[in-house]
């Protein structure tokens, strides 16, 4: 009985589904979106604000799972409140570096010369800014806003994404199917945006993912040292720099938002080294 070719696509996901490491950290962040999704309809801005002097730093318990903080506020709440910006400015911090990062990476390496020389010295510049200095300098000239933070942890992933690119375009642009686009009078734009960066996108995939992982991080470092988020909205680096002062006596105000950046880097983490195992062609039968 003959079987049924699989595409390039169903093989990286039979190949996913072997990896238990990978599915975990699906499982991990598919319940991660949920409860924030979910928690978009529950939980209200008065409820993640409202002060209850008489609650304040209640040990966890049935009626406070995580306990409250130093103005009575619910942790679990202002935890699943707040990940929609850990989550939602990442996510939209990785897009942007993506698109900006894959278009400079690809001229890098379809065209090579001058083209490539400018952008990789760039891409050096940037590169030896460290990503935290880089977003305080940012978030000190221009602000505190969503947008600004989103710049800061996006414009420092952007020069992992052009290298990647770059590498994987070099390689793909010398194969004979590119050569016979040239002959029939395809032109660079239909070539490198068709062609060249379909068969190149596995690579970038997988550092995308990953960087989704160190830009959750970045963002709660800088609301971590006051330049991120604005109080009273809550977000999970500024919740784990207001819980210093009470870390000995009340450990529970720190430990959950600590557990949420871990859990959430863990599995996407998880995720892009399943990725790249399951692209991997040894791994292909």
């Amino acid at each position: 009985m003959k079987t049924k070719e699989r595409g390039f696509f169903g093989e990286v996901w039979r190949n996913y589904k072997r990896s238990f490491g990978a599915m975990l950290g699906l499982v991990i962040i598919g319940v991660m979106l949920l409860i924030t999704i979910v928690g978009a309809f529950y939980y209200s801005y008065d409820d993640i604000t409202k002060q209850v002097i008489t609650d304040r730093m209640k040990e966890p318990s049935a009626e406070h799972w995580f306990g409250t903080d130093e103005f009575g506020r619910d942790i679990f709440a202002r935890i699943v409140y707040g990940a929609r910006y850990s989550l939602s400015i990442g996510f939209a911090a990785v897009m942007f570096s993506a698109l900006v990062g894959i278009t400079l990476g690809a001229l890098a390496g379809y065209y090579g010369g001058l083209v490539e020389t400018i952008i990789m010295r760039l891409t050096d510049v940037f590169m030896a800014i460290p990503a935290i200095l880089f977003g305080i300098c940012l978030v000190s000239a221009f602000g505190q806003s969503l947008f600004i933070l989103t710049m800061a942890v996006s414009i420092s992933s952007i020069p992992s994404v052009v290298r990647i690119t770059r590498a994987s375009v070099m390689t793909v642009s010398k194969m004979e199917y590119i050569e016979s686009a040239r002959a029939a009078g395809a032109n660079d734009f239909i070539i490198i945006f068709r062609h060249v960066l379909v068969n190149a996108m596995a690579p970038i995939i997988v550092q995308s993912t990953l960087l989704l992982g160190g830009s959750i991080v970045a963002i709660a470092g800088l609301s971590f040292i006051g330049l991120g988020i604005e109080a009273p909205l809550p977000e999970w680096g500024s919740m784990l720099s207001s819980s210093r002062g009470y870390i000995r006596k009340k450990p529970y105000m720190a430990l959950y938002p600590g557990l949420a950046i871990m859990i959430a880097v863990m599995g996407f983490n998880l995720i892009g080294d399943g990725i790249r195992d399951s692209m991997d062609p040894k791994l292909k039968k």
